[in-house]
């Protein structure tokens, strides 16, 4: 076999492959093989049907088409080993000449990776928000946590915002009540937005016994996205009743004994929560500049599946999950599918050339993972999918993507080398002094390149985790 290798553009090539006849030989007994056990002819058993007589009866073409697609992708994988090409995706192939008994001749037009050149980034300066807890913000936690403490009591009065109602509803579609629009007895906190829009309105003031009528668009069931007249029967009227702030609410809700102690631990919970906040922004922002640093050149195909596979999986995962299609997704986000589409667009680019330039960092300060690194880091996505580790590991293992969890985990790596070498202020001029910087590297490398091969294993995992369902 003798292959050449030409140039397109930075990031395509076309290999030029010629292989001498002899070399299909074990291709050519394997398709008589193949097609021995598919046909019957009379007179000789299946199985045993002379090559000649395959030739005779089924022509020797039928014969060449097999065993040349059985020969090209082995040929084209000598091809890419002897260029030392780092190929993307599947190649398209032409054959440009197969004469019988003498040579067969093709090219295969591939994307490959692009040489990329590291540059030096230990100059990268970046400045991230302070952590900064003020007593507003501990005060507001507290009283979320008193919030979920709190009682309801049936009151003889109309209905308020922040009351609990128990209310029965009837929706109607063009003057006929819908076989899905009747529920009886729901419970709804007036003026959390968790029903209809318009509910708030029509129940306050109403007492118990008492109904009113609004309209309203269908969140969900037969009739999703139509207005509706929706008919509402307040059954109860019940006042929300927060517990004292004392010691006794903070016994009653924590570990601690005095709302002093209470206090306090919600103030290091939330300087924890912003350190954490303050590391991912760290993370994202050294990111954004070493990106600034590199130039990229993104192979077109592989971009435009990258484009397909993040809408497929916005669409079939995301927004079916929440009972949204794209077109109710645009409305709410109030953009126009040509602006979706032009942002769709540049994340991708983004996470192509993040992938790209970690994958270069990894190789250039070589980077290895040990076990240990990939099973907190395949925990961490277990957790994210909502399946349990052994399921996303027996998902990710069926899927043939293991390789692919190991490239997270290198490429946060990499990004914690920049972050380390880099320079971190905060909002007061302070230095920052970044921890575990490597798991919050993962997570901001992982958020950025999302590849197809990271969707086709997502796709994987949620697939696996609706099985599970289904056999429970």
């Amino acid at each position: 076999m003798k292959s050449a290798v030409e140039t397109l553009n930075p990031t395509r090539v076309r290999l030029s492959i010629e292989v001498p006849f002899e070399e299909l030989k074990d291709s050519l007994d394997a398709a008589y093989k193949k097609i021995n056990q598919q046909v019957t002819v009379k007179g000789f058993r299946k199985g045993k049907i002379p090559n000649r007589v395959i030739d005779q009866r089924f022509g020797r073409g039928a014969v060449l088409e097999e065993a040349v697609n059985d020969a090209l992708p082995k040929f084209y994988t000598e091809a890419v080993n002897e260029g030392e090409l780092n190929v993307l995706g599947q190649p398209e192939v032409d054959i440009t000449e197969l004469k019988d008994g003498e040579l067969l001749s093709f090219t295969a037009e591939v994307d490959i990776r692009p040489t990329i050149e590291i540059p030096d980034y230990s100059g990268i300066e970046v400045e991230v928000d302070a952590v900064e807890v003020s007593d507003e913000d501990v005060d507001k936690a507290v009283e979320e946590l008193r919030a979920r403490f709190a009682s309801t009591n049936p009151v003889e009065r109309a209905a308020a915002d922040g009351d609990v109602v128990t209310i029965d509803l009837e929706a109607k579609v063009d003057g006929e009540v819908l076989e899905d629009g009747v529920a009886e007895g729901v419970s709804y906190t007036i003026g959390s937005g968790e029903l209809l829009e318009g509910i708030d309105e029509a129940v306050t003031g109403v007492e118990a016994g008492g109904e009113a009528t609004f309209t309203s668009s269908l969140k969900g069931g037969s009739a999703e996205g139509k207005e509706a007249e929706v008919t509402v029967k307040v059954t109860q009227v019940a006042a929300r009743e927060l517990p004292e702030l004392d010691d006794d609410f903070a016994q009653m809700a924590s570990e601690f004994d005095t709302l002093d102690e209470l206090k306090a631990d919600s103030r290091k919970r939330l300087e924890n929560m912003k350190q954490y906040d303050q590391a991912t922004q760290a993370q994202e922002r050294v990111l954004e500049k070493l990106l600034e640093l590199v130039e990229v050149p993104i192979p077109e195909k592989l971009l435009e599946d990258e484009i397909k596979t993040r809408k497929h999986n916005l669409e079939n995962h995301q927004l079916a999950q929440m009972g949204l299609d794209i077109e109710k997704y645009l409305e709410i986000q109030g953009k126009s599918a040509e602006e979706f589409d032009a942002e769709l667009r540049e994340q991708a680019v983004k996470g192509i050339k993040t992938q790209f330039v970690l994958d270069e960092l990894v190789n250039k300060e070589k980077l290895n993972v040990n076990q240990e690194e990939l099973t907190e880091h395949l925990m961490r996505r277990a957790q994210s999918s909502g399946m349990s580790p052994d399921q996303f590991a027996q998902a990710v293992v069926e899927g043939g993507q293991v390789p692919m969890l190991v490239g997270e985990v290198a490429r946060g790596k990499a990004l914690a080398v920049v972050v380390e070498a880099a320079k971190v202020t905060d909002t007061n001029g302070d230095a920052v002094e970044l921890e575990d910087e490597e798991d919050e590297a993962a997570e901001a490398a992982e958020a950025s390149t999302e590849t197809e091969s990271e969707a086709k294993a997502d796709d994987k995992a949620d697939d696996k985790a609706e099985e599970k369902t289904t056999e429970a």
